[in-house]
């Protein structure tokens, strides 16, 4: 009886890990929510004031109070008509989809703010690095996001408006092209 359990673990255990490896990654190709749009993405608070709450419904203590409209949020969950959100300091809570927006915003490399009076993200004319400067931006600036190329976006923000190189703001993928 123990030669038939030592055989049978030995068939076994490297089918289980055959399958303990791909099932992550068919998980990963299949990241869409309840919505059937994909996970994660990034959408921005369509309100002046939006509460994030600790859990997916009005039942649940709001945990933050945003106060900007336009504020790129992260969508990492859906639950119903809630979608769980990170900002880009990271901060983490649900909000009802109705106060979501599919227009594009982003922040000026938010990792950079209180680093130094003379650090900027340099929005081009062109989507190059050779470009004229059209304006330089305080990391933390909002932008709204016309488009990318995978590479630059066309962006405006307080009258401005021209390229950002895409690596410089959050609110956009590595590689990500839309218009």
């Amino acid at each position: 009886m123990r030669r038939l359990i030592i055989i049978i673990v030995a068939i076994c255990f490297p089918l289980i890990a055959t399958l303990s490896a791909i099932v992550p990654v068919y998980a990963q190709g299949a990241a869409k929510g309840a919505s059937g749009l994909p996970l994660p993405r990034f959408a921005s608070l369509k309100s002046k004031k939006v509460n994030i709450r600790i859990g997916p419904s009005t039942d649940y203590a709001v945990s933050w109070m945003y106060m900007k409209a336009g504020t790129p949020m992260e969508i990492i969950q859906e639950y119903d008509n809630w979608r769980r959100v990170r900002d880009a300091e990271g901060t983490e809570g649900w909000v009802n989809q109705a106060l979501l927006s599919g227009e594009r915003t982003a922040v000026a490399a938010p990792w950079m703010r209180g680093k130094g009076q003379d650090i900027y993200v340099n929005m081009r004319r062109d989507p190059q690095s050779s470009a004229a400067i059209t304006a330089k931006l305080q990391p933390g600036v909002q932008l709204t996001i016309k488009e990318c190329n995978g590479d630059w976006c066309q962006a405006e923000t307080g009258g401005a408006e021209g390229w950002v190189a895409q690596g410089e703001v959050w609110g956009v993928y590595p590689g990500e092209a839309f218009k």
